[in-house]
């Protein structure tokens, strides 16, 4: 692990999102500081070892964006930003630090969205002021922003990320969110940046209608990039079912070199939570009316911290 670099929240650390904290010699930067957990799943709402798991990332998210000098929006889905319509497992603007307003904020450009995309740019930069930056394509310290680039593949119904390339002095940083290897443009552009360590969203091989040729060029692309940086984490999409971690398996095959989850890089094991929905309702049921307890505050999350499970997780064969 990089000791600069701390993924925060993503699928292989039980959560959706693509948080990360980059410390550089004068800067502290957050990215993406966001992350939700699937409202509804195979017809379940979260489990609460899940949400568990969320509460906590949501914890570290506030304790960074206070120690931080620098916040990064890379777009504006629900699970990479605070925001006012939050759901309960969700980071809620109201639940952010009384620093937030100071930060200096460099983010996507939201005039290309529109309905509630736009509303929620458009709500976090009110709050920011003129610290809000848009910052496709410019540079200031240590930071560079790329332009908007696909979500996923080209012409994409989910509109355009920004990526962030972090120069840590004796290595460099690419945060490569919602990009899914899915555009080779966009893969030219990260080699061309020359990155020794790159964080970027995997390809959502859990989705049904997710073709084979998008497979194969989302593998294509992963190559490329292993054989183009010093270290490469894949994650977010990718790990959203079992799919994930046997396609690094094959890919780290492959390269002949180990391609990281977020978990592994971060030395921790991982907790594909939202892969094993149904196995956690199976193997711990859930009180009837847990859930509506939950959401009106009535009901705790105490005695579902995932670390609890860890000894009847591993006697009973469910591996998360």
């Amino acid at each position: 692990m990089n000791e600069s670099i701390e993924i925060i929240g993503t699928e292989s650390l039980g959560v959706r999102g693509l948080s990360c904290f980059v410390k550089t010699k004068n800067r502290k930067i957050l990215i993406d500081p966001g992350v939700a957990l699937g409202y509804i799943r195979h017809g379940l709402l979260p489990h609460p070892i899940q949400i568990a798991e969320g509460e906590r990332v949501r914890r570290r998210i506030i304790g960074a964006l206070a120690e931080a000098t620098d916040v990064v929006f890379s777009h504006f889905h629900g699970d990479h930003i605070p925001f006012k319509e939050a759901n309960c497992y969700q980071l809620a603007i109201r639940d952010l630090p009384v620093n937030f307003p100071n930060l200096c904020c460099w983010s996507k450009s939201i005039d290309s969205h529109q309905g509630k995309i736009e509303q929620r740019g458009q709500n976090l930069r009110d709050i920011l002021g003129k610290n809000f930056h848009v910052a496709e394509s410019l540079s200031d310290g240590p930071l560079t922003f790329s332009q908007a680039v696909p979500h996923g593949a080209k012409n994409s119904k989910l509109g355009t990320v920004m990526m962030t390339r972090i120069d840590l002095g004796d290595s460099v940083f690419l945060h490569g969110s919602d990009i899914q290897l899915l555009d080779s443009d966009t893969i030219d552009f990260i080699i061309g940046w020359q990155a020794d360590i790159i964080l970027a969203a995997g390809p959502p091989l859990y989705l049904e209608n997710f073709s084979s040729d998008l497979r194969q060029i989302a593998w294509n692309n992963a190559v490329r990039l292993a054989e183009n940086s010093r270290l490469l984490i894949l994650d977010h999409h990718l790990m959203r079912d079992q799919q994930g971690p046997q396609w690094l398996e094959a890919l780290s095959a492959k390269t002949r070199k180990h391609i990281y989850c977020a978990a592994d890089f971060m030395d921790k094991r991982p907790q594909l939570l939202e892969a094993k929905r149904t196995t956690l309702y199976e193997t711990f049921p859930v009180p009837p009316y847990w859930h509506e307890g939950y959401e009106k505050g009535k009901a705790s999350t105490d005695s579902y911290v995932s670390e609890n499970f860890q000894e009847k997780i591993t006697n009973r064969d469910v591996q998360l």
